[in-house]
C-alpha cells in the first residue's frame, strides 16, 4: 500500500482544482450525517415495534443523535483547531461508521440508543470540520460556490433520506438504514486520507479547557431538554423548571470562565465581529423558520385538507429541492458580488413566502402550496450559502475550525427551536381557542365539533406563522446591517501538501 506522504504524487496536490477533489471528499461526510439526520425518523415506528418500547423510549433513538451533536459541535470545532481539522475529521469517518455498525446490530432499544450517541460524534466531527476544511482549500472569491455546493448536496440528502429510509425498511428490514452508512464510511475514510490537506502543527500547545467545556455542555443540554421536553411534562413542571435554572446558571458560568482562562473552548473575541455574530444570529432564525414550516404544514396537509402522507411528503419535497438548486449559484452570486445582498434577499424572498402562506393556508390548491413551498426554499438557498462564507471568512484561519462548530450549532439549535417553540404556541393557542368557546379537552369526555375543531386549528397555525414572518422580518434587517467582508486570498491559492 503507497504511503500517504507518496500518494497522491505532489503534482496533483499543488494542482489549482486539487480543492475540488478536496470538497468531493468533504460531500462524502456532509452527506452521510445529513442523510442519517432525517432517514432514522421513518423508521421510529418500527423500532417502537420491534423492541416492543414505548414511544417515550424510542423517541431518544433520534433525540440522542441531535442533543450529542448540538451541544458538542463547537468543542469538536476547538479541538480541531487545536489538533488538525483533517485528523479530526478523518477520525470523524471513523468514529460515524462504528457508530452506524453497532446501531444495525442493536439487540435492544437501550444498545441503539447508546450507539446513536456514537454515531452523533463521529457526525458531530465531521460537520465542525467540513466548513472549516472547505474555507482552508478555497479562496475567499470562489468560497461562496464551494459552501453553496455543499448546502445543495446537505439539502438533496435531506430531502431524500426518508424515501431511501422507507425503502431500505420495506425491501430489507430497518437496520438496513444503518449498514448503509459502513460502506459509505469506509470510502470516506480513505478518501479523507489521502485527499485531504495534513494536518498542521500549532505553533504552541494549548491546553485543554475542561470546565469551559463542562459548563457549556451540560448547560446546553439542559437547555434544548427543557425546550424539547416542555411541552410534554408541562412548563411548569418542576423538572422543565429544574433545567431552565440549571441552563441559567450554567451558561453564565461559562462565559465567565472563557473570559479568564488563557486558552478558552470558544474564543469569545469571535463576537465582537458584526459579520460572525450576526450571520449565526440569523442562520439559526432562518432554521427556526424552516423547520417549523416542515414540522407544522404536515399536520396542515394531513389533518385539515386530508391529504395522505405520501402526497404530503410531495408536496413538501420543493422546499430542499428548490434549496439544492438555488444554492451553488447563490454562493458563485456572492463570491462576485458580496454577501450582504444575497443573505438579505434571501431572508426576504423568504419574509414574502410566510407572508403568502399566511393567506394561502385557507386554499387547498395545490399548484398555490408548491408555488409558495418553492418560493420558501429559493429564500433558503439564497441565503445559506453567502451567510456562511461571511462567517467563515469573518473567523482568522486559526479559529475555522471552532467557528464552523458554532455555524452547524446554531443551526442545529434553530432546528430544535423552530419545532419546539413554534409547536408550543400553536398547541397552546389552539387550546385557548377551543376553551374560549366553551370545550375543556382537558376534561375527560369532551367531544369537540369538528368546525371548532378546524377553526382553533387554523387560529394556532396563523398566528404561528405570523410570527415566522416577524422573525423572517428581523433577520431581513440585520442581513442588510452587515458588511461585507473584504475578499482575501487564503489557503487554497497554495500547495497543498498531504502527510
Amino acid at each position: 500500500m503507497f504511503k500517504k506522504s507518496t500518494f497522491p504524487h505532489p503534482y496533483f496536490t499543488s494542482h489549482p482544482n486539487w480543492k475540488w477533489f478536496i470538497l468531493t471528499t468533504v460531500l462524502v461526510g456532509a452527506t452521510m450525517s445529513a442523510l442519517d439526520v432525517s432517514i432514522v425518523n421513518v423508521a421510529l415506528p418500527t423500532l417502537k415495534d420491534s423492541f416492543n418500547v414505548q414511544l417515550a423510549v424510542i423517541e431518544w433513538v433520534a433525540m440522542a443523535y441531535m442533543l450529542t451533536l448540538t451541544i458538542f459541535l463547537p468543542l469538536f470545532g476547538r479541538l480541531a483547531d487545536m489538533f488538525g481539522r483533517t485528523k479530526m475529521y478523518n477520525i470523524g469517518f471513523i468514529v460515524f461508521t462504528i457508530g452506524s455498525a453497532l446501531c444495525g446490530m442493536a439487540p435492544n432499544a437501550n444498545f441503539i440508543i447508546a450507539s446513536r450517541v456514537i454515531q452523533a460524534v463521529g457526525a458531530g466531527l465531521l460537520q465542525a470540520n467540513s466548513v472549516a476544511i472547505i474555507t482552508q482549500a478555497f479562496p475567499s472569491n470562489e468560497l461562496g460556490r464551494a459552501i453553496g455546493l455543499q448546502g445543495a448536496v446537505q439539502a438533496i440528502a435531506m430531502s431524500i433520506g426518508p424515501f431511501v429510509g422507507g425503502i431500505l425498511i420495506a425491501a430489507i428490514s430497518w437496520r438496513a438504514i444503518f449498514y448503509v452508512n459502513v460502506p459509505i464510511g469506509i470510502f470516506g475514510t480513505f478518501a479523507a486520507m489521502y485527499i485531504l490537506p495534513k494536518t498542521e502543527s500549532r505553533p504552541k500547545k494549548e491546553k485543554i479547557d475542561y470546565f469551559g467545556i463542562s459548563f457549556f455542555a451540560s448547560g446546553l443540554a439542559f437547555l434544548v431538554l427543557a425546550v424539547n421536553e416542555g411541552e410534554k411534562l408541562g412548563w411548569t413542571s418542576p423538572i422543565i423548571i429544574a433545567y431552565f435554572v440549571l441552563a441559567a446558571i450554567l451558561l453564565p458560568l461559562f462565559v465567565f470562565t472563557e473570559l479568564k482562562v488563557e486558552h478558552p473552548m470558544i474564543d469569545l473575541k469571535l463576537f465582537k465581529k458584526w459579520a460572525f455574530s450576526v450571520g449565526n444570529i440569523t442562520g439559526m432564525l432562518s432554521y427556526y423558520v424552516l423547520f417549523a414550516v416542515l414540522f407544522l404544514m404536515p399536520f396542515y396537509l394531513e389533518n385539515i385538507l386530508k391529504y395522505n402522507a405520501a402526497l404530503t411528503g410531495t408536496l413538501l419535497t420543493p422546499i430542499p429541492l428548490s434549496m439544492a438548486i438555488i444554492a451553488p449559484f447563490a454562493g458563485y452570486i456572492s463570491d462576485k458580488y458580496g454577501s450582504r445582498i444575497m443573505t438579505t434577499s434571501g431572508m426576504a424572498v423568504c419574509a414574502a413566502s410566510t407572508l403568502i402562506l399566511s393567506f394561502m393556508i385557507n386554499s387547498s390548491s395545490i399548484p398555490l402550496l408548491i408555488a409558495e413551498f418553492i418560493l420558501l426554499g429559493i429564500g433558503m438557498g439564497l441565503f445559506t450559502p453567502p451567510n456562511n462564507s461571511s462567517i467563515m471568512n469573518s473567523a482568522p484561519r486559526e479559529r475555522l475550525g471552532v467557528a464552523g462548530g458554532i455555524l452547524n450549532m446554531m443551526r442545529a439549535l434553530g432546528l430544535i427551536f423552530g419545532v419546539d417553540i413554534s409547536g408550543f404556541i400553536f398547541a397552546t393557542l389552539k387550546h385557548n381557542y377551543t376553551a374560549a368557546h366553551g370545550y375543556n379537552i382537558d376534561t375527560a369526555g369532551t367531544i369537540v365539533p369538528q368546525a371548532i375543531k378546524i377553526k382553533a386549528f387554523m387560529h394556532g397555525l396563523t398566528i404561528v406563522i405570523l410570527t415566522l414572518l416577524a422573525i423572517n422580518i428581523i433577520a431581513t434587517i440585520l442581513s442588510a446591517a452587515k458588511k461585507d467582508i473584504k475578499t482575501r486570498k487564503i489557503e487554497g491559492t497554495e500547495p497543498i501538501d498531504l502527510m
